[in-house]
């Protein structure tokens, strides 16, 4: 899963698809049972910036159809709340709006939060699931359940015990910060460069159908 804050990135991939991806656009690919892609960075003088996250697929599923959605920064819903903060939903609900992407397996949620100075936001979270912060800009303190409250500034990763929801208090300065939850699989996990399986002797087939070139079967 691709998401670009600044700049450009050229893809095209075995399915057919190509184009480019810009300021505030999503791609995401479900590679499921063979897709190979391309992702061309454009060099310019602002630089690109933006996030990948790879999310896993549970073993009944890792060889689905592979699929590819691109998500334009319009479709990208942005709420903003009375007292200022900005959410952009990318996957899951909140208040009421459900983010474009969707049918994955992992019932992620996926927000882009900025909060201003001197504001409390709160956001419940289904029990069981795993839930992690990514500071890119700003500072904050993050609290969950009944835990003291930890200031976290730019660039920092925060990951999250079981609890219903989350709080973030900025203070002098605002934040803006990945908030991502999502079912975990429980499941082994084997993993090779870009492949991703449950066990080695899963990673060996793979790597062979690629030296066969039957890797890809769509």
């Amino acid at each position: 899963m691709t998401y670009v804050l600044e700049g450009e990135v050229q893809h095209n991939d075995t399915l057919g698809n190509a184009g480019s991806i810009g300021a505030g656009d999503v791609q995401w690919i479900t590679a499921g049972r063979g897709i190979m892609h391309e992702e061309m960075p454009q060099v310019r003088p602002e630089g690109i910036v933006g996030f990948q996250l790879w999310v896993n697929l549970p073993a009944r599923l890792k060889m689905t159809q592979p699929r590819y959605q691109d998500i334009r920064s319009d479709r990208i819903p942005e709420i903003t709340q009375k007292d200022g903060a900005r959410i952009r939903v990318i996957t899951g609900t909140i208040d009421g709006i459900t983010g474009p992407v969707t049918g994955i397996a992992a019932d992620p949620t996926y927000l882009d939060v900025f909060i201003p100075p001197h504001i409390s936001f709160t956001h419940p979270i289904e029990r069981g699931q795993t839930l992690f912060a990514y500071v890119f800009a700003g500072a904050a303190r993050f609290q969950q359940a009944n835990r003291s409250l930890r200031l976290i500034s730019h660039p920092h990763l925060v990951v999250f015990g079981d609890g219903d929801s989350v709080t973030v208090k900025t203070e002098a300065h605002s934040v803006r910060f990945l908030l991502l939850s999502g079912k975990p699989l429980g499941e082994p996990v084997a993993r090779y460069g870009p492949f991703v399986m449950n066990t080695e002797e899963e990673i060996e087939q793979t790597l062979l159908e690629l030296r066969e070139g039957t890797f890809v079967t769509t």
